[in-house]
């Protein structure tokens, strides 16, 4: 980027309108004075006088001292102290026209630029004319005898002659270097200010000298000369400090680590220090050139960019004092033709040498954090994959464990590649290192923002899911990230197939990341054992929880004291609130530990050979419940969840219908819950037990629908009745869109293959509302009734809701005004048989 250069054209056309008003106002003085001067009677000691006013004019303006800013140098002078001298002797349009004259003759000698010579000549007179007028204006000449008076009377002329240099000056250097006002007053203020008070004594001592005796005026030159060496020599020293103190606040500046603000401090420092138009720096390293000046960078980009800024150039070698490392140029650019002082070309020398120390420093620093960089994502991240390693995981997963609050559900999807030894065998590890990396890819492209994909060694993955909206979604995740690595990968042209195997679980309360991806682990060998491609922890397949095997060993007591007991919850008609079922659910009352969930005791009871007794006494109850509703009038089914082992015991159909036949209950007013787990995998043992139960008029229904993929392909070989939504989906539909998705697919899938469906976890008004809404007719939850013993529950059959017995919750609408129209049935009995209380 370049800046461009209507900046300058605009100053230079506001100064000469500046130096052309100046003139203007100074012709005008002319023109008042020589009128003012045709009226004086003047005699040949006036031409004498005259003569003497334009020496001591060329005079002031000829003794002065420089000051350079940027590429335009200013001359301060005396002329203010031989105008004042002069007005003390002679009348103002004398001094007004001499002193015009004695500048114009002193500028022309030196040769000034004509610009500089019109606004010094009309900048002179204009001062005379307007200490002149003061003294005018305040009554001069006085009495000679009252020499205080005089005194004021010239120090109010002299301090209007100040200010007008001032007013007049100040401008001019400002248009002309592009130096702020403000900047320019401030700037030395104290010593033109003392410089001042100085020139003012020097004119009371003259007068004091003329008064005493004229003779000694001759002593007033080799004065002048001396006050003006003493300042110079003063403004010299003052201005050096100066430099000195800015180089030292210019390198103290350089002193930080990162490169760009070295070069912005450098560019922008520079201009001030040597008051430069521009400054460039140019590295070697990279060939990269940043230039700019006071205010701002105006380029930062490669080298060989050509600059607006067209003069004088000072280059100087980014070196070391030793001159051995040159890391690049710097280059401060003027407008006009600069020459360099001595004490500036030392102060560029050093200023260069300062430069180069800090972009070396700041070289090496971004070298080591980059090496550092490295060396931090090394740590943390696989080497092939580039994927986070099992110490990035567990660091990142613990950081969010602990500051998590209510962003949701966190769960980790633990990966392994089925029998990928045999690539490693087959084609060798180099191939075996391709298809590594093309999964870590499949992975990463699958996973959404948040996720954290990791590989954990091997041919072992996970990922890190945060901020889900219920448990049950992980399950779904889980299988869009396997489905990416069900497509064969490209070999040098081979095209290999690679199956997986996922294991699913949920942050746990107490743990951590290492007890979660113990857990995932623990669910992941599951779903290999079982044959399945995900697989979702469940507590009670945990072999691990020592707590179970503690209950394990009380199971036979608990048995032979009947601790078990069977609860039950009412399944719901969505719409009109009637009793279409209810679930029968065990709970162990423990002695010690109180009521226990089956959770925690279902392992241990199937692992200790009591499952036939215990699944015969919970199914007793379950039908001696059903019975005496039945009685009372009220003729609901009532649905028992069957262990995943009962089914791989060819004894169970026969001990399921003999207990049917004891209560005198047709079969289908049970319904067999089943569950997905490893032994569901083995189905052909399965479908025999089934098969069996079906034919029979037993109900069958696959609970927890929806938290695992296998429910579809369990649905193409066991015909099921029912499909029980799980509570999580119900919970989080409000806010998911993605758990509203899969109860709106499970639905259209129950109506496309005719089956039931029941929305377990209903627990409020809207989420009754929105399920009816969707077309699920049949829920169970809290909204309703919680879980209670068979007798409680006929009670609230017979109370009813609304004066209506058999409902739990009063309709959605009026009677008449919804027609329900039965599913479709499906070949083989599967269709729905009519739920209803009798009127």
């Amino acid at each position: 980027m370049t800046r461009p250069n209507t900046g300058k054209t605009e100053a230079e056309r506001r100064l000469t309108l500046h130096v052309g008003l100046v003139c203007v106002v100074a012709t005008v003085a002319v023109v008042v004075s020589l009128h003012a001067l045709t009226e004086l009677d003047l005699s040949g000691e006036d031409l004498a006088l005259s003569l003497s006013l334009i020496f001591m004019a060329a005079l002031g303006v000829t003794i002065k001292w420089r000051i350079r800013i940027r590429a335009t140098v200013h001359a301060i002078s005396w002329s203010e102290t031989a105008i004042i001298l002069s007005l003390a002797v002679a009348p103002t349009s004398l001094v007004v026209l001499t002193t015009g004259l004695g500048v114009a003759i002193a500028l022309l000698l030196i040769k000034l630029p004509p610009l500089k010579a019109a606004f010094g000549v009309a900048k002179s007179m204009l001062l005379a004319a307007g200490a002149g007028a003061t003294l005018h204006a305040l009554g001069w000449p006085p009495s000679p005898t009252e020499f205080p008076h005089v005194v004021g009377l010239i120090g109010l002329a002299y301090a209007v002659a100040v200010v007008l240099d001032e007013l007049l000056t100040l401008p001019v250097i400002a248009l002309a270097t592009g130096t702020r006002l403000g900047h320019l007053f401030r700037e030395d203020l104290g010593m033109r200010l003392t410089s001042a008070a100085a020139r003012f004594v020097l004119i009371v001592t003259t007068l004091l000298i003329l008064r005493a005796d004229p003779r000694l005026l001759l002593a007033v030159p080799p004065l002048v000369l001396s006050l003006h060496l003493l300042y110079s020599n003063r403004v010299k020293a003052r201005t050096e400090q100066q430099a000195w103190q800015r180089l030292a606040r210019t390198t103290d500046a350089l002193n930080v680590v990162d490169l760009d603000k070295v070069l912005t401090t450098a560019v922008t420092q520079a201009a001030e220090l040597f008051s430069a138009d521009e400054v460039e720096v140019e590295l070697r390293d990279g060939g990269r050139t940043v230039r700019g000046g006071a205010g701002s960078i105006t380029y930062d980009g490669p080298a060989g960019e050509p600059t607006a800024t067209d003069g004088t150039v000072v280059p100087a070698a980014l070196e070391g004092h030793d001159r051995t490392a040159d890391v690049g140029v710097l280059r401060l650019r003027f407008r006009g033709p600069v020459q360099l002082s001595e004490r500036e070309q030392y102060t560029l020398r050093t200023f260069a040498s300062a430069l180069c120390t800090a972009v070396r420093n700041a070289q090496a620093y971004a070298e080591l954090a980059r090496v550092a960089d490295e060396h931090a994502y090394a740590a943390t991240h696989d080497a092939l994959t580039g994927l986070a390693n099992r110490r990035h995981l567990l660091d990142q997963g613990t950081e969010h464990l602990n500051t998590r609050h209510a962003d949701g559900v966190t769960a980790l999807v633990l990966i392994d590649l089925n029998h990928f030894k045999e690539v490693n065998d087959t084609l060798g590890h180099a191939a075996g290192d391709q298809v590594l990396v093309q999964v870590a890819e499949r992975l990463r492209t699958a996973a959404q923002e948040g996720d954290l994909v990791a590989r954990l060694g091997g041919d072992e993955f996970a990922v890190l899911l945060r901020g889900l909206p219920a448990p049950a979604v992980a399950a779904h995740r889980a299988e869009t990230l396997l489905a990416t690595l069900h497509e064969p990968f490209d070999l040098d042209g081979m095209r290999i197939s690679v199956e997986a195997s996922g294991g699913i679980a949920a942050a746990p309360a107490t743990g951590g990341m290492p007890e979660l991806l113990r857990r995932a682990d623990v669910a992941m060998y599951q779903a290999k054992r079982a044959g399945q491609r995900t697989s979702t922890y469940a507590p009670t397949r945990d072999t691990a929880d020592l707590g179970r095997l503690t209950l394990g060993g009380e199971l036979p007591r608990a048995v032979a004291d009947h601790e078990f007991t069977v609860n039950f919850q009412p399944i719901v008609d969505l719409g009109s609130g009637q009793v279409t079922g209810a679930e029968a659910l065990a709970r162990w009352r423990h002695p010690v530990h109180g009521v226990i969930d089956p959770l925690r005791f279902l392992e241990a009871v199937e692992r200790s050979g009591l499952l036939p007794a215990f699944a015969e006494a919970i199914l007793d109850e379950a039908l001696l419940a059903a019975s005496a509703w039945r009685e009372a009038g009220f003729d609901v089914p009532v649905a028992v969840n069957v262990s995943p082992r009962s089914l791989l015991d060819a004894r169970f159909p026969g001990s399921v219908l003999a207990r049917l036949r004891a209560h005198d209950l047709p079969p289908d007013r049970l319904v067999l819950e089943l569950t997905e787990t490893l032994t569901l995998s083995q189905l052909d043992v399965v479908d025999r037990v089934l098969s069996r139960l079906r034919d029979e008029g037993v109900r069958l229904a696959l609970d927890d629908f929806g938290t695992g993929y296998s429910s579809l392909s369990l649905l193409s070989r066991i015909p099921v009745h029912e499909l029980k939504i799980d509570r999580s989906f119900v919970t989080a539909m409000e806010g998911s869109a993605e758990a509203a998705a899969v109860i709106r697919s499970t639905l259209d899938l129950g109506r496309s293959l005719g089956l039931d469906v029941v929305a377990e976890g209903v627990e409020s008004e809207p989420q009754r509302r929105a399920l009816w809404e969707l077309g699920c007719t049949a829920g169970q939850g809290h909204l309703f009734a919680r879980p209670m013993p068979a007798n409680t529950l006929l009670a609230a059959f017979r109370r009813g809701s609304g004066g209506s017995p058999g409902a739990l919750a009063p309709p959605l609408h009026d009677a008449g005004a919804v027609i329900r129209l039965a599913p479709g049935r499906r070949q083989g009995g599967r269709g729905r048989a009519d739920r209803h209380l009798p009127a």
